[in-house]
């Protein structure tokens, strides 16, 4: 995944400087340190991250974005000596002592916490500045001289009120934990009655040579709204649980599609007639030069591709294009012209070729990975 990542860096890792790797469902943060010691940024927002770890070594990190993640502790980021902004947005941080981990962060100017419980802790702030001297920026404020000074004062009391919110939190957490726990035992053993029900159904249906299967399963969707609308707590379990219900139900999706093959595409039938299809929706033209008896084909691609990325496959019957790999034409078949040029719009291919009596023209395009099908076909016969 970081190797994908790397496309910028020409694909190398290890001199890697940025890199962003969000809404990746990464769960555990590994590798990093030991394979991108140059590491300036690192991007881990929108995953499901429960714990900072393995990035002590990045003596080069200057921003650790981990917002929308499910860090509950704030720790093991001593290490990182250049570290100047830390994001942890909207994260499940109730122990707002751990800021004090970050004390050795001396270059660390800019903190967010905004969204965490210990954002709602009475003397938070105060408690953020007071701890960390060297902090320019809390939650996007500045922190003036004055405010600074301010939270000195009366240090103690606001530290013995975060100390017993900071209880609290724990007592509740564990709470949470508990129900949850609870919850995941009753769905299983839901998920298993369900499951038996379905195989009973099954077999009776194969019994009775049905194909009741193909109808939508009431169950499924009394499980699915039930699921969505039940009210619960914003929790790490929770969130984890949401996300693999989505993961599960995209797995069986798949599933379904891989049941359906699809039917084989007819480029060209029987009695030799090309099928008009423009699923990429490409413009082009194709014109017949009587003047130079020739035929002329434009076809307008992607303003910035490379011409390397264009396959001209040229036949007596047909042309065929392919945007991937380098241009080649057929030596049977002499071309009289071929140009590429910027519009102001798009990039323009030309292709040029005399004229040839009872001619089939066939057009096609693919990209870098994937079929898109025939562009147009068009059968041309003269006289």
């Amino acid at each position: 995944m970081v190797r994908r990542r790397a496309e910028h860096n020409e694909c190398e890792i290890f001199s890697l400087e940025e890199v962003s790797l969000h809404q990746q469902d990464i769960e555990r943060i590994e590798h990093v340190d030991r394979w991108c010691r140059e590491l300036r940024i690192l991007y881990l927002q929108s995953n499901l991250i429960p714990r900072i770890e393995n990035v002590g070594r990045l003596k080069k990190l200057q921003y650790l974005n981990l917002a929308l993640n499910n860090i509950e502790v704030i720790e093991n980021l001593e290490g990182c000596e250049s570290l100047q902004k830390l994001d942890l947005t909207v994260n499940f941080v109730g122990l707002l002592s751990s800021v004090t981990s970050l004390q050795q962060n001396l270059r660390l100017s800019e903190l967010f916490l905004v969204g965490n419980p210990c954002s709602q802790f009475q003397g938070y702030r105060q408690y953020v500045v007071a701890a960390l001297p060297q902090l320019q920026w809390l939650d996007g404020t500045e922190i003036s001289r004055s405010e600074r000074l301010r939270a000195s004062q009366g240090l103690e009391e606001v530290r013995r009120r975060v100390r017993e919110q900071e209880e609290e939190h724990l007592e509740r957490r564990a709470a949470e934990k508990e129900e949850h726990l609870e919850k995941e035992k009753e769905h299983l053993e839901k998920e298993e009655e369900h499951l038996e029900r379905r195989a009973a159904e099954k077999e009776e249906q194969q019994e009775e040579h049905l194909e009741k299967e193909k109808d939508p399963d009431p169950d499924e969707e009394r499980r699915e709204e039930e699921f969505w609308h039940t009210p619960c707590a914003f929790t790490p379990e929770s969130r984890l649980e949401a996300h693999r219900h989505l993961k599960e139900k995209k797995k069986g999706k798949e599933k379904e599609k891989e049941k359906k093959p699809k039917a084989p595409r007819t480029l060209i039938t029987a009695d030799g007639r090309v099928m008009n299809v423009n699923e990429p929706k490409l413009d082009f033209s194709l014109d017949e030069d009587e003047e130079n008896n020739t035929i002329v084909l434009n076809l307008e691609v992607y303003r910035h591709m490379d011409s390397s990325l264009v396959d001209v496959d040229v036949q007596p019957t047909y042309a065929r294009v392919k945007v991937k790999g380098k241009v080649r034409c057929d030596s049977s078949l002499t071309l009289s012209y071929t140009s590429w040029f910027y519009s102001q719009h798009c990039f323009v291919f030309t292709l040029t070729r005399p004229h040839i009596y009872t001619c089939c023209t066939w057009l096609e395009l693919l990209n870098s990975t994937t079929w898109l099908g025939l562009v147009n076909t068009t059968t041309w016969l003269f006289n």
